[in-house]
Formats: C-alpha cells, structure tokens, sequence
C-alpha cells in the first residue's frame, strides 16, 4: 500500500506477526493525515513496526498520530515500535517525550526484510 504526494509517501509491508510502515518525506499538517491513514490501515498484528529512517522532519501533528497509533495498538494487544529515526526526528522523540512511551530501535539492514530506501 502507498500513499503518494509531492513530499511524502508510505508503503507498508504486511507479514505474519509484524507490519512494517516506511514513511519518506515530512510529516507535518499538510501531510500527517496521509500519514494517520496509513498507521491505522495497517491490519491487526502483534507488531506495528514503523521505520523512521525516510523521514526528515516530525511536527507536533505527526508526534499525536503516533501517540493516538500507540494508544490504539496497545487496546489491541500490540506493539507499536519506531525503528532508525533520522538524528532530528530523534531528537523530537527526545524532546517530546515519546522515546519513553514507544519502543525506539536502531535495526541491522543486513537482517531488515524491507528497508524505506528500497521502497
């Protein structure tokens, strides 16, 4: 699944136990509805990998898709884990809090079945 703009994208990948999620671009208010779509489209499964490794920048907007992503993953029964932050996203998970909350990973490409850049 993709969804397509000028500075943004996602395209999910869907296995057994995991679905992974690899937005590219800018997550802020002209694109987190993009971005919300696609974290809820992702079907039911324990995990809900999504790899932040595409995106530059993360707005408040795009910190509360992910707060309310969490919150509706965890009532499920599942995890939602942020992989590979770019420094500066990193650093808003930093400052908002959010690297408390929500898992942050750093992954092995050589193990990864799907990494953004291939996307």
């Amino acid at each position: 699944m993709g969804h397509t703009g000028d500075r943004f994208h996602v395209t999910m990948d869907v296995h057994d136990h995991v679905v992974e999620l690899c937005p590219v671009g800018e997550i802020d208010i002209a694109t987190v509805a993009a971005f919300r779509a696609a974290l809820w489209a992702a079907p039911a499964r324990p995990v809900l990998r999504v790899d932040l490794s595409g995106v530059r920048l993360l707005s408040a907007a795009g910190v509360r898709a992910l707060v309310a992503t969490h919150l509706r993953v965890r009532a499920r029964g599942g995890e939602l884990v942020l992989v590979d932050p770019d420094p500066v996203v990193a650093r808003v998970l930093r400052v908002t809090g959010l690297q408390r909350v929500l898992p942050v990973r750093r992954s092995d490409r050589s193990r990864e079945l799907v990494t953004c850049a291939a996307a």
